[in-house]
Order: structure tokens, then C-alpha cells, then sequence
């Protein structure tokens, strides 16, 4: 069974970290539909002008519903804090 995460990867629909003012939703719907980030906001809130009041509703469900692009590979190794740092005196 598909996660509502995996369906909307699968059409992407993510939320990407760079391009992002506030959760990332327009900059993520603008990189699906092939629109600059400042035209997809633009276009959210003149939709506001038709529906007042959708953007209050309509945004925090993508903020939810929406995944964040995936991290990528980690750092080799964890930065601890139980140990001192070498460069650190003693």
C-alpha cells in the first residue's frame, strides 16, 4: 500500500529546500508545473482574490500532505558531543 508521501513523490509534488519562504509548498508546485517559484506565488495568491479565504485551508493541507525533497546520502560520520573535538585543549 502507497503512502499519500509516495504518491505525491510519484507526481512530484515536493517540497524543495532551496527556493522556500515559508514551508516550501509554492516552490514546490511551481518546479511541478514548470513555473518559476515567484510566479507560482504570485498565482496562490491571486487565487485568494477569486476564493477568499482558500489559501487559510489549501496551504497548510499541502504543507502536510507534501514531502520534502529527500535529504540525500548523510554525513560519513555522526558529530557526537561526549567526546572533545582533537582540535580542542586540554
Amino acid at each position: 500500500m502507497t503512502t499519500i508521501y509516495d504518491t505525491c513523490r510519484s507526481h512530484g509534488l515536493v517540497r524543495p529546500r532551496e527556493g522556500r519562504i515559508l514551508g516550501g509548498v509554492c516552490a514546490g508546485l511551481g518546479e511541478r508545473f514548470g513555473l518559476e517559484p515567484w510566479i507560482a506565488r504570485l498565482l496562490f495568491v491571486l487565487i485568494l482574490f477569486v476564493i477568499p479565504g482558500s489559501q487559510i485551508l489549501i496551504y497548510p493541507i499541502l504543507w502536510i500532505v507534501m514531502p520534502p525533497v529527500d535529504p540525500g546520502p548523510g554525513p560519513a560520520s555522526p558529530v557526537t558531543l561526549d567526546k572533545p573535538f582533537p582540535h580542542q585543549p586540554s
